[in-house]
């Protein structure tokens, strides 16, 4: 079917719009949720979200082996996978952490795993590059790497989004031989 990237800020749809898609597929969905409940807080919001999703959808908690849980999934189902920036920092804080070049590489293997799969696949991810910049290594280190990773994905990818505010905007294809013309054009 497709691979469908749907990225945004906090709060800003992009979740709600992949279980709205998912719910209309008309097949069976399998949720793959990267979260874990590091504190109580984060906890509360992993209970929510199960509570929120329908009862005959699939759950599977995989915050590390990503591509592992992606190729046990029947591929007729739609799967939904939220989100790639909690699994970037899942790998990021492994112990040892998951070397950038080897994360990117592993993003991209999953990517086209999963833009050949005939089931549809939607894939949540935030976008943190148009924020300040993180005043310490690893906050930049992670914007960095998330935002290669991004790209790797979304490149594979049938449809891009940008959630803002509850709405999709769609992203276009960067054209091979793009030309910006200047202000003097």
């Amino acid at each position: 079917m497709a691979l469908t990237v749907l990225t945004g800020g906090a709060r800003s749809g992009k979740s709600a719009a992949a279980v709205a898609a998912a719910a209309a597929s008309g097949a069976p969905v399998t949720f793959i949720a990267t979260a874990e409940p590091s504190d109580d807080e984060m906890a509360e919001r992993i209970t929510r979200h199960r509570a929120e999703r329908p009862a005959n959808w699939t759950t599977v908690e995989e915050p590390h082996d990503l591509a592992g849980a992606v190729t046990e999934v029947d591929p007729a189902d739609t799967i939904v996978v939220d989100c790639l920036a909690i699994w970037v920092t899942n790998r990021m804080l492994d112990d040892p952490p998951v070397a950038s070049p080897e994360l990117v590489a592993e993003a991209s293997g999953l990517a086209d795993h999963l833009a050949k799969r005939p089931g549809l696949s939607l894939v949540v991810t935030n976008e943190v590059g148009s924020g300040v910049v993180p005043p310490t290594p690893l906050g930049r280190d992670f914007r960095d790497l998330l935002g290669t990773v991004n790209q790797q994905v979304v490149r594979a990818a049938d449809h891009a989004y940008l959630a803002i505010a509850g709405r999709l905007l769609p992203l276009e294809d960067r054209a091979d031989g793009l030309r910006l013309q200047g202000p003097d054009e």
